[in-house]
Order: structure tokens, then C-alpha cells, then sequence
């Protein structure tokens, strides 16, 4: 079990820890309990997100117990970390729909089935508190000074930081000595950007269980891609996590199209891979690097989609970008109902209900910009009719955006 501390750092998990030693010899005692938060603040959680989940998938394998914090509580606050302006307050009608997204998120990666591993909400400690009780019990713990002091404070300061948002560390350790006297939870781990919560929370439980009591936390760090990209950005935006917002084939797409200078660095993240393994595609040079991408895409969508999704997304890209013959069954679709499927649809808008553009403003640049293309031919023409005769056959009609985003037109039923 002590292994697994030195696998992350291999890997390249590891960011910052609170004390390396006494972490070490948590995780070489035995079986450890350990947390990472998330705010309920979407229906999905994003590809930025994957750096913790597999970390706590590793320490998961070597027999730690982790437990998924849903924010169902801090999510009411909202996190200043990293944020320039407040986040949106959600309601609680919201955030509760955001937290079932979440955990079909994390179920994808972790057992959360009450013993191997928990999943929980801090709404059910935050919301009960009494707050002349909880100001006395745990607010005289916390120095002003020092929460200014934390970087996250910092930059809030200069455009503005409410005292709801002031709260936040406050209760993010509170989550943290919850957790340590009822379930035996002794790391913290997360993002870097949450390094200042994360010590105040390994305080908090030493000033109150006093100092010998055994609590560290441990950070990741926060990616950008080589071109110096967010990590889980495109130009579509986010790298959404749920099927419904990200399909699987654009999910395939975003990996394959990774950078040759990330592809060594994110094979030992984002895939369960052997070391060596990784080693030996990282090696291949020019064309052939597209093999190691062609790996890291797929082992990835596996893991959060699913073995049939992964071969599909596989089969699509290959068909579309060479290697796989020219059956575009696997490319993913959209279906046009009767009404629509017949006589003619001017480009704009059949590009906009194939959700290639955002609007028809969006598909008249593209047009314009000799990005448009119609079963292989490119369009420029702003009133140019497309044929729908062609979606009775089994192919429809495959429209593409730019060189990577494509779409096949078929007619509803076909």
C-alpha cells in the first residue's frame, strides 16, 4: 500500500503535500479512508476533473477507501478559488439535480458502494448547523490574517470578495475534521487551487483533536496542455463528462487529437496502462505517434464509457480520419423528422440543426470561410440546397465542419 504514494508520483499526480513523511506512513499502515470534494455546480462533471478521480482510482486499487464529498452544501457558498467573480448562486432544486449527473460521473471510475468506498454529502452536517454554536466551537480557530493570506483571498481582493465566499474555507475544513472523527478520514486530497482549504482543514482537526492527531492532505496539480491550453477545453468548450452533453465519439476525438508533446504525460494520467507500456508508445516517433494517440483515445473512453462506446467511437474515427474503410455508421448522427426530410434545406440552416454551428451567423462564417462541406464537397455558397432525397439511404448525408467535426443527416426511422 505504501507503493501507491510513489505510483502517483511517477505518474504525476502529485503536487504539494502537507507533510510527504506522514503521509507515507498513513497510507503504509493499512487500509486509510481519504476524501476529494466536488460542488454540485453542474449536471456533469468535466475532463479537468479526471486528474482526481483517477488518483483516487489508484489509491482505491491498492486498497484505500475514498469517499466522494458531493458540495451539496458548499455548493449554497460557492468556492472562491480560482475564480476572479463570484460563481451563480444555485438553488437547492438545482443542485440537487446536478449531484445525480455527478455521481454517474464518479460511478464510472470508483466503487462507491458503502464499504469499498462512500459516496456522501456535506449538506448533511453544513445545513443542520447552529451558527452562534458552530462560530464558537470551530470559527475561534481560524485567524483572519492568516485566511487573507491564502492565494485564493488574494486575488478576490482586488475585485471584491463577499463575506458568504469568506465562509468557504471555513466550511471546507469543517467537511474535513466531519469526516476524520466519523469515518476515520485522515487525507485530504484535491486540485492544487484548493491547497490553502486543504491545510486549514489539517489545522482545524489538529487544534481540535489536538497534535498527534494523524491528518494530511495532498494536491494535483491543475493542467494545461502543452500549447497552453486549460485542460478539458476546446473551442466546442468544456470536455463534459456525461454522455448527453460530450458524446462518446467527440469524447474519442478530444484525445486523439491530443499534442504529440502531452501524449506520454497523459497516457500515465487519464489510462490505467502499465509504466513500461507507456514508455514504449511514448517512444514512437512522426506518423507512428498516432498510434499512441489512437491508444490513449481509446483506453480513456473506456474507462468512462464503456467498451462497446469505445470501439464505436474507434470504428467512426477511423472510417472518417483513414485507416477504417468508409463505413460512417459509427459517426454520430442526427435524425431529421418526416416533415423536415423532404424536398430541400438551405446549408445555414441544416448545419445548425446538425449541431455543427451554434446559429445561422456561426454557419455563414463558416460557409464564407471554405469550412463547410457536403458529402466531401466543399460549399460556399450562402444559398446553396441540399438534396434531402439522399437520408432514405443508409448512409444519409454526411456534412463537416472545418477538418474534425462531422455529422451524418438521416431521416427519422431510417
Amino acid at each position: 500500500m505504501a507503493d501507491v504514494l510513489e505510483t502517483l508520483k511517477r505518474r504525476g499526480f502529485l503536487q504539494q503535500v502537507t507533510d510527504e513523511e506522514s503521509l507515507s506512513r498513513i497510507l503504509a499502515s493499512g487500509p486509510t479512508t481519504f476524501y476529494v470534494g466536488f460542488d454540485a455546480t453542474a449536471p456533469s462533471l468535466h475532463a479537468g476533473s479526471l486528474v482526481p478521480i483517477m488518483a483516487m482510482a489508484h489509491l482505491q486499487k491498492a486498497g484505500h477507501r475514498p469517499i466522494a464529498l458531493l458540495g451539496t452544501g458548499t455548493t449554497l457558498i460557492g468556492d472562491p478559488s480560482g475564480k476572479t467573480e463570484s460563481r451563480p448562486l444555485l438553488s437547492k432544486e438545482e443542485i440537487a439535480r446536478n449531484k445525480e449527473g455527478i455521481r454517474r460521473n464518479l460511478e464510472r471510475f470508483l466503487v462507491l458502494d458503502g464499504e469499498k468506498g462512500l459516496l456522501l454529502e456535506n449538506g448533511a452536517w453544513l445545513e443542520p448547523l447552529n451558527y452562534l454554536e458552530f462560530l464558537r466551537e470551530i470559527g475561534r480557530h481560524f485567524s483572519v490574517n492568516r485566511m487573507l493570506a491564502a492565494e485564493a483571498y488574494k486575488i478576490r481582493m482586488e475585485t471584491g470578495l463577499s463575506f458568504l465566499e469568506f465562509n468557504y474555507q471555513v466550511l471546507q475544513a469543517y467537511d474535513f475534521l466531519v469526516l476524520y472523527k466519523e469515518y476515520g478520514c485522515k487525507v485530504q486530497a484535491g486540485g492544487d487551487d484548493q491547497w490553502g482549504n486543504m491545510v486549514a482543514g489539517v489545522d482545524l482537526i489538529r487544534r481540535v483533536m489536538g497534535p498527534e492527531a494523524k491528518a494530511e492532505a495532498m494536491t494535483f496539480p491543475l493542467l494545461t496542455t502543452a500549447s497552453g491550453a486549460k485542460m478539458g477545453k476546446t473551442e466546442k468548450g468544456a470536455v463534459w463528462l456525461s454522455p448527453e452533453r460530450f458524446s462518446p465519439y467527440d469524447y474519442y476525438q478530444f484525445w486523439i487529437n491530443t499534442d504529440d508533446r502531452d501524449v506520454k504525460r497523459f497516457l500515465l494520467l487519464f489510462t490505467f496502462l502499465p509504466e513500461e507500456e507507456v514508455e514504449e508508445l511514448a517512444s514512437l516517433q512522426g506518423a507512428e505517434i498516432r498510434k499512441a494517440k489512437e491508444v490513449l483515445a481509446f483506453e480513456a473512453t473506456r474507462l468512462l464509457h464503456g467498451e462497446e462506446e469505445a470501439q464505436k467511437a474507434r470504428e467512426a474515427s477511423r472510417a472518417l480520419f483513414g485507416g477504417g474503410g468508409k463505413d460512417t455508421s459509427r459517426v454520430p448522427t442526427c435524425t431529421l423528422d418526416p416533415k423536415e426530410a423532404q424536398g430541400e434545406m438551405d446549408i445555414l440552416t441544416l448545419f445548425v440543426r446538425a449541431g455543427l454551428c451554434k446559429s445561422k451567423s456561426e454557419a455563414r462564417r463558416l460557409v464564407l470561410q471554405g469550412g463547410a462541406y457536403v458529402e466531401g464537397e466543399r460549399v460556399t455558397d450562402l444559398e446553396f440546397l441540399v438534396d434531402l432525397s439522399k437520408l432514405d439511404s443508409q448512409n444519409g448525408i454526411l456534412l463537416r465542419a472545418g477538418k474534425k467535426k462531422y455529422c451524418r443527416i438521416l431521416a427519422a426511422g431510417g
